[in-house]
């Protein structure tokens, strides 16, 4: 494993991660500002802030921890006028929270302006504004997917012959040359020499390597008619496959051991750009995947923490955090493999990346976007509410006094993620063994 490369594989994720972060703030910042809502700070990342400008309103800046970002805007909530709640002494400390988050509420609202706070806003366009930032995610990961799938390509076994085994190898052995007394392949008894290229297999013509492999698994023991073109030329070959048995995918994708007819032959790699509907598509259909793993999230944070402190091996499939995610970046990076396996698998990760952050973002829970878009509807039913049954417009709602699920959830939030920066040290998962 290359360092340099490996160190390169990490640097292209923090990059990608940043460049996700900021557009995901983006995608806040931008129908905040067509809506009037005034905006004071768009920052990347948390904690002192190392360089920042002002334009307009707006102070853009990064921070030490790229970690996140976030946009400041005006009137997040109502003002403590509007809504106050007296302490009580079973929740001071809850009321203390409350207290403070309406103070630095107040805060923006004073420089906010008439009709230019965030609850001020129509339902819908609090909506709008909330679900930017996740849909910009997954716009950034349909891209990346399509840029791997219809730009780069997927990896394809050609018609093209890559190699010709000398003799047919029991199925399970750990030989990888033939000893004295092995029957030859069928493949190196018909003729076939690595170059050709395979144009038909028993009268059907065929455009890949898994067509011709079909035919020839289904036909052991009979002679068929190979068709090679070589040097430009085309000739018919004579192969009868034998019974062996194999590894073979079936329709449903699994992989299962079968007799099948076998000749002893690979094929050749490449690239086929796939129809451009078919990034988007496995983009769409890794979100139904990342949806069933968010949804046992803490149950799979767990199990990952018992696999770390069992020392039994992780789940491949499982939560990773930014480190995990940074390692595998640089395990690819520093694979062995052709440049474009390379950087087709740094956009799978970075496409899988951003699709995590836009299911992520979407769960209904403070402070997460999916929090404030629960809280946006919630308010526009109180107003359908009282407007079907011509009651006076109910008074906004004030999400601070949800300020202690916030920082319960933020708690959650930090552990989970520790105990995954830990497993990602101490028991990391292995892309490539």
């Amino acid at each position: 494993m290359t360092v340099l490369a490996f160190v390169i594989g990490v640097l292209v994720l923090v990059v990608g991660l940043a460049v996700s972060i900021a557009l995901h703030e983006i995608g806040h910042l931008a129908p905040a500002k067509a809506f009037g809502v005034r905006v004071g700070q768009y920052m990347i990342g948390f904690g002192p802030t190392l360089w920042s400008r002002r334009f307009g309103e707006t102070e853009y800046g990064f921070k030490a921890l790229p970690l996140g970002g976030y946009i400041s805007m005006a009137g997040m909530y109502p003002p403590s006028s509007e809504a106050t709640s007296k302490p009580t002494r079973r929740a001071r400390m809850f009321d203390t929270l409350i207290q403070d988050a309406r103070a630095v509420n107040d805060e923006t609202l004073a420089d906010a302006g008439e009709g230019r706070a965030f609850y001020q806003l129509p339902v819908y366009k609090r909506v709008i504004i909330m679900l930017g930032g996740p849909v910009m995610n997954l716009v950034l990961a349909v891209v990346l997917f399509a840029i791997m799938f219809s730009g780069i390509g997927i990896q394809t076994a050609t018609t093209t012959v890559a190699t010709v085994n000398e003799c047919v190898l029991p199925a399970g052995t750990d030989r990888t040359t033939c000893e004295a007394g092995d029957e030859a392949s069928p493949a190196a008894a018909g003729g076939i020499l690595p170059g050709d290229e395979i144009v038909s297999v028993d009268g059907t013509a065929v455009a890949t390597f898994a067509e011709a492999s079909a035919i020839i698994q289904r036909s052991p023991g009979e002679q068929v008619d190979v068709v090679v073109r070589r040097d430009g030329a085309e000739q018919t070959l004579q192969v009868t496959p034998v019974l062996a048995e194999r590894e073979v995918q079936g329709e449903d994708g699994d992989i299962t051991v079968a007799e099948v007819g076998f000749v002893g032959m690979t094929a050749q790699t490449a690239y086929v750009p796939a129809p451009i509907w078919e990034g988007p598509q496995a983009a769409f259909e890794q979100v139904g995947q990342v949806v069933a793993i968010m949804g046992q999230l803490p149950v799979r944070v767990y199990e990952t923490a018992v696999d770390t402190f069992t020392g039994a091996g992780r789940d491949p499939n499982g939560p990773l955090s930014v480190v995990g995610a940074g390692r595998l970046a640089g395990e690819v990076a520093a694979t062995d493999q052709p440049i474009a396996n390379r950087i087709s698998g740094m956009l799978a990760l970075l496409g899988s990346l951003n699709i995590a952050l836009f299911v992520f973002n979407l769960i209904p829970l403070l402070p997460l976007d999916g929090g404030h878009v629960v809280v946006a509807l919630w308010d526009g039913l109180k107003r359908a509410w009282a407007k079907l049954f011509r009651r006076r417009a109910p008074r906004p709602v004030d999400a601070t006094k949800l300020v202690p699920v916030t920082y319960v959830v933020v708690i959650a939030l930090i552990l989970m993620g520790g105990t995954l920066i830990l497993a990602d040290i101490v028991n990391p998962v292995q892309l490539f063994g």
